[in-house]
Parts: structure tokens; sequence; C-alpha cells
């Protein structure tokens, strides 16, 4: 179901804040810095993967996600929603059910059996995708999901996280070298 109420950002960032923190999911550590998948290092750590044993928390910061995309980007910019495995994966199929989209995910790599896909679900030639995600730092795990989808003959220029660190300024500069516009 797609939401009706537009929080205006501050009110989204401080609600969204203020909710993680509620649930433990802010972590800080000031005299050993947490090293992220990227090699990048912070003494802040959010763990956004807890959220999905928290239903009230997890539903509201889906409906904020949602309209920031649909504001952003707009009602009918979609065609498929895509999770990047493993964290991502709940969250684009809360987001794909609000939109009423198809929903996908995508590998890390291959399994290394079986079709051997870094997509799994539907996913067609020309299809635009959104690519869903919990948070992002540098955005270099991004490109590798856009670059699979991408392979498939889809697009994908945005993708939508719940947190963005906002604390490394090349993020977004580049991932729009890559033509991926992010959503947060």
């Amino acid at each position: 179901m797609i939401p009706t109420t537009y929080p205006d950002r501050a009110t989204v960032a401080r609600l969204t804040a203020r909710m993680l923190l509620d649930i433990k999911a802010v972590h800080f550590n000031a005299t050993e810095p947490f090293t992220f998948a990227s090699g990048l290092k912070a003494p802040t750590y959010i763990d956004c993967r807890k959220l999905i044993s928290y239903a009230r928390i997890r539903s509201t910061l889906m409906d904020f996600l949602t309209c920031r995309v649909m504001e952003d980007a707009g009602f009918e910019a979609f065609d498929n929603i895509a999770g990047g495995e493993t964290a991502g994966i709940p969250f684009a199929a809360l987001v794909a059910e609000r939109m009423a989209l198809p929903m996908t995910y995508v590998r890390k790599k291959p399994k290394g059996y079986g079709r051997n896909a870094r997509i799994e679900g539907a996913m067609s030639e020309g299809q635009r995708v959104l690519l869903v995600e919990d948070l992002t730092t540098d955005g270099g795990s991004k490109l590798s999901f856009v670059d699979a989808i991408r392979e498939t003959g889809a697009t994908c220029a945005h993708t939508a996280v719940i947190f963005y660190y906002g604390i490394f300024p090349e993020t977004e500069p580049r991932l729009a070298e890559h033509g991926v516009k992010l959503h947060y």
C-alpha cells in the first residue's frame, strides 16, 4: 500500500534517528573506530538489520523511504524493486509491497552452483529497477549490485537507503559518475 503522508526531510531525519536510538541500532566507539565493508572507518556504526525485529518502527521507516523515493523520482519511475544481499532484501520486499511492484534480489556474487545467477526473481531487459539497501558509506557495494542489474539489460539509475552516513563526501559524486541517484 502506498503511504499517503509525506513528512518533510527534517522530521524524517529526526524521527529516524530517534527510532534507531530507541532500538539500540546506533553504536559508538571513539577509541576503536568501526571498519566498514569499504575499508573506511568511523566511530559510529548503524545496525539497520535490527529493524526487521521492530514492526512499528520498520513500517514507519519503510513508509518514509517509499515517500522519499516517490517524491524524488516520481510515482511511475520503476518497474522492479531489487534488494541487495543480504541486508537489503527485507527492505526491498517492504518497499515493493508499498509500491505494488515485483521484487528481486541481487547476490554479491554467484553462488557457484545451480543457475549460478546473481539476480534472483524475475527481472527483464528494459525494466527500470530501484535498488534498495539498508545503508551506504562510500557506495561501492551499491555499484556492484547496479552492475549486476545492468548486465540483465535492465536499467538502474536509483538506489534508496534507510540510513546514509553523509560523512564520506565522495559517495554521492561516485554514484552519480555511474549514473546512479541516491535517495535517503
